[in-house]
């Protein structure tokens, strides 16, 4: 605004503007048929200039050199009302042609001028102006903001239909996406108002936390629920996947569900158990066979095996006791209600035969001798139901023993035995073969012990 020395009306038979100004001899406001003009010292009218009338308002001079009424003035930043009076500290609302709201809402601060391009506070609630003033409503500033029908910047969670173009991104991503009938979204908006959207690097692309809890988020920052792939449209691995209920948090803990659509063929059941971890991510495991005793997860007081599609394993599973596989060994993960791990003796079907096992009390599969009975890999070694006797060499670090075992299992201690072939065998008092038809034996091999029946399921 142009400062200038502003001219008070000094006569006292004056009145002020806005009830009637009578016309002054030389200087200042004169009345000029329905209109109001105002002349400097030197009697020369004044054109595009802002002058105080005696009631102390600001009025605005037009081109015309005529007092401006309901109008935008000087470059369109300022308004006067009816009476010529500048609206300045408040709202103004002014008509349109929108069939729907009918009027468009302007602000003017102290000094008059309209707010624009600009976020401005007003009675503790943010409201954005555009370049000509307007207040906006909807979503602003390229969909980062989002401000009520009544103007007021909006924050927290809000149920929001999206952003205008969006159904032709959807298809472009893969939709429609999940939403409710409306045809609405939830978004969250920080305390600043700015919406909150995914990362745009690092694998978890449309995973963010807030309050605390995990969110699945479109890239517009629509929520999403159901099975979400975190690292883009489809992915062939459920470990990119994590789990939202409807109230949009992300699933931590044991959770049963249909697996994603395009992963259905990788599982058994219609429905499996999933375990995610704090942020959401599925537990998953190496494939059947390949798995080590590092992969043993303990879940609640409970050790589980993970397959690689994210469902707890079950039966007898490989597992490797060291990092290069040399050497490996039976857990038992009882069967699919369990699927944990279990200890001590156990009936398992063995290829068709109810077979006894044993485990030890970190659920490995013993090998050895075990209250008389010989186990290989937790596998109860019995001998051959037509021989009466059978030799079974068995590792032992480096080296290797010889235990003699009858048709139950059960080994021959301190004693000489005989096979349905008559070979004679004597044994030490930890029933190791010593001697073989009274020639002493050194070594040598016999019969390889059975390995469990490993199961396949879960693959």
């Amino acid at each position: 605004m142009k400062k200038k020395s502003w001219v008070v009306l000094a006569l006292a038979a004056s009145v002020s503007l806005g009830s009637g100004i009578s016309a002054m001899a030389a200087t200042g406001w004169v009345q000029e048929g329905s209109n109001w003009a105002y002349y400097n010292s030197a009697g020369s009218r004044e054109y595009n200039e802002w002058r105080k009338g005696g009631d102390g308002y600001w009025r605005y001079l037009n081109g015309n050199g005529v007092m401006a009424v309901d109008s935008w003035v000087d470059n369109d930043d300022y308004y006067v009302d009816s009476n010529g009076i500048m609206v300045a500290g408040k709202w103004l609302q002014v008509p349109n042609s929108d069939a729907d709201t009918g009027y468009d809402w302007y602000y003017f601060n102290s000094t008059g001028k309209c707010m624009k391009e600009r976020w401005e506070k007003i009675n503790n609630n943010w409201y954005y102006f555009d370049d000509t003033g307007l207040m906006q409503t909807g979503w602003v500033l390229d969909d980062m903001y989002y401000c009520g029908s009544n103007g007021v910047m909006q924050t927290g969670w809000q149920r929001l239909a999206p952003p205008d173009g969006y159904e032709d991104e959807e298809e472009d991503n893969g939709g429609p996406f999940e939403t409710e009938d409306d045809g609405k979204y939830w978004y969250y908006f920080n305390s600043n108002g700015k919406k909150v959207v995914p990362d745009s690097d690092g694998d978890n692309v449309k995973q963010k936390k807030i309050n605390g809890e995990y969110y699945c988020l479109r890239e517009d920052g629509a929520m999403q629920t159901g099975w979400v792939c975190v690292t883009g449209d489809e992915s062939d691995s459920i470990a990119d996947y994590r789990f939202v209920d409807a109230n949009g948090q992300v699933r931590s803990g044991w959770y049963t569900a249909e697996p994603p659509e395009n992963l259905q063929d990788q599982y058994d059941y219609d429905v499996e158990w999933f375990y995610f971890n704090s942020k959401g991510e599925p537990k998953t495991g190496p494939k059947i066979g390949s798995a080590h005793s590092s992969d043993l997860e303990k879940i609640n007081g409970n050790t589980y095996l993970f397959g690689p599609n994210g469902v707890p394993v079950y039966g007898i599973q490989k597992v490797y006791l060291d990092r290069d596989e040399s050497e490996y060994t039976a857990y038992y993960f009882g069967n699919r209600s369990q699927s944990s791990m279990l200890r001590g003796k156990q009936k398992i079907d063995d290829g068709g035969e109810m077979r006894e096992y044993y485990f030890t009390s970190t659920g490995r599969g013993y090998t050895g001798v075990y209250n008389n009975y010989l186990y290989y890999m937790g596998k109860l070694q019995k001998a051959d139901s037509g021989s009466k006797y059978e030799v079974f060499t068995i590792q032992d670090g480096d080296s290797s023993k010889n235990y003699v075992i009858n048709t139950s299992g059960r080994i021959a201690k301190n004693t000489t035995v005989k096979d349905r072939d008559g070979i004679k065998y004597k044994t030490n008092s930890g029933g190791v073969l010593i001697e073989e038809d009274g020639d002493r034996v050194e070594g040598g091999t016999y019969s390889s012990p059975e390995e469990p029946d490993w199961s396949s399921w879960n693959e």
